[in-house]
């Protein structure tokens, strides 16, 4: 069945309970389908999406607040961040992979596979007529392009210590191919306080100048400390 017939055959199903699909997908393709809707001007399902969203983040918030004393500047933020909830917060700027770059990672990791470090048998082989950087090179750049290692403009001031605590979800829809500018777009879904901080989840999609799909969607989880 074709993913228009499906959106009408179920339409009528989802005004009456518009959380069920939502449930479903994962975050990244979640994105895509609010999206879908907000080109089909079907706003009325986009809000209650939204409002989901930000109700199942308050239930959270009222469960962790009431076993968990907060550090003054953590309270504070909490009530910015909350405010900031489903938005996109930070576009960064755009960064050239180029192949010494790709090299560096390569010699790192210890993976020199010829699609990525290769560049006359990539013209000869490759798909894409030109070598491509490893999927986790562009992963092990978030920090850089979503700039939350600038020690001299950290993002939240406020806090003691930003800690990298993992990723729920990570996809690469497109390679980056070698000279390819990128950059993050970065949307807040989730802040709950956790003990001496708080927990942030965002939703990371890494762009491709001129190209429609993006090289990377991550789900990040990030833990403030105060």
């Amino acid at each position: 069945m074709k993913v228009v017939d499906f959106i009408k055959k179920k339409r009528e199903m989802l005004a009456q309970n518009p959380f069920e699909l939502k449930d479903w997908l994962s975050p990244a393709i979640r994105d895509h389908w609010i999206e879908f809707l907000n080109k089909a001007h079907d706003s009325q399902l986009v809000n209650w999406v939204r409002e989901h969203q930000l109700s199942s983040n308050g239930e959270q918030q009222a469960s962790f607040k009431e076993t968990i004393e907060l550090h003054p500047k953590a309270e504070a933020l909490l009530e910015e961040l909350s405010m900031q909830l489903g938005e996109e917060i930070h576009i960064g700027d755009w960064l050239n992979v180029t192949q010494e770059r790709i090299n560096q990672f390569a010699d790192v990791t210890k993976d020199h596979q010829w699609l990525h470090t290769d560049p006359q048998r990539a013209a000869e082989e490759s798909p894409f007529k030109t070598t491509i950087a490893h999927g986790f090179l562009t992963l092990s750049l978030l920090p850089a392009l979503t700039e939350s290692v600038d020690p001299d403009k950290p993002l939240y001031p406020s806090a003691k210590m930003m800690v990298n605590y993992g990723i729920n979800q990570v996809r690469f829809p497109y390679p980056v191919k070698v000279n390819n500018r990128i950059r993050a777009r970065t949307r807040l879904t989730k802040v709950v306080p956790i003990k001496r901080g708080l927990e942030l989840v965002k939703e990371i999609t890494v762009e491709i100048e001129g190209c429609r799909r993006p090289a990377c969607v991550v789900e990040s989880v990030v833990r403030l400390y105060f």
